[in-house]
């Protein structure tokens, strides 16, 4: 049971406003979610091991989400990246701990690329491969069109989202068209290797045994070309969702490794 005392604050900063779910105290977590999905129930679970350890953790809602607003179209990553900084500075104490999923790594790496004062660790969690099967890219895109049968949607994420055995209609709810269609432009915009490398800071890379984002035979790309600077876990029954498939297997992970990168010296454990 998720034993966290969320609260909500609104961050301003020129024509954005980022809504930012907060709980517990110490140093900064940054929780950055998936295509078109809030950072709220997905990741409360998660959450409440990470405030029992000492962290305080921070989820800002992308654009169109709850109270986060700000220009939806002909929007960057770099711009995406402002919203997380700008989260850090008025709410974290020091440089952060930021924990990107699926879509949210690539937010991650940016924000971590554009302002590395304030990023000392990155958690890359269903990071995929640089290259992705088409039918496979195209599954986010299904998954989160509400107004197309359920029938295919469900499909889409049986295929690309959840291992055998998971029940797949947990995410038929909890999309954002808006939020996603303002996502995927960004995407769309990016240049690889203005962001893929993530600074020089720490890497944890959580891969899904069973995510076709990020198939076995390139379960080691990462290692390979940022050698000791990557750890690599394999998060057995658990494919591209998988903070809603593992989330104790995730805090396992995560725990031990950020509380090397605490902001705060000694301030977070491995509960």
């Amino acid at each position: 049971m998720a034993d966290t005392r969320r609260t909500s604050r609104l961050v301003q900063g020129g024509n954005v406003t980022i809504e930012t779910y907060i709980d517990g105290e110490g140093p900064a977590f940054v929780i950055l979610p998936s295509y078109g999905r809030d950072s709220g129930a997905d990741y409360d679970p998660f959450v409440a091991r990470l405030v029992r350890a000492g962290w305080k953790v921070l989820r800002p809602q992308p654009r169109g989400i709850g109270g986060s607003k700000g220009p939806m179209a002909g929007v960057s990553l770099h711009d995406l990246a402002n919203d997380v900084a700008l989260c850090i500075r008025r709410l974290g104490h020091g440089p952060a701990v930021v924990l990107g999923h699926a879509f949210g790594h690539a937010v991650a790496r940016m924000t971590t690329t554009d302002h590395p004062d304030l990023v000392k660790a990155v958690v890359l969690a269903a990071p995929q491969s640089v290259h992705v099967a088409e039918d496979i890219a195209r599954t986010p895109l299904i998954a989160g069109d509400i107004a197309a049968p359920q029938a295919e949607r469900l499909a889409a994420l049986r295929k690309a989202f959840f291992a055998p055995g998971h029940d797949a209609r947990l995410w038929l709810e909890g999309w954002y068209p808006a939020t996603l269609k303002m996502q995927h432009g960004a995407v769309q915009s990016a240049v690889l290797s203005e962001f893929w490398a993530c600074g020089d800071v720490p890497l944890l890379e959580l891969i899904g045994a069973d995510d076709p984002f990020r198939p076995k035979q390139s379960w080691d790309e990462l290692r390979s070309q940022f050698g000791e600077r990557v750890t690599t876990v394999i998060i057995q029954q658990a494919s591209h969702a998988l903070l809603p498939e593992q989330p104790d297997a995730i805090a396992d992970a995560v725990l031990p490794w950020a509380a090397r990168y605490a902001a705060l010296t000694g301030s977070a454990g491995t509960l």
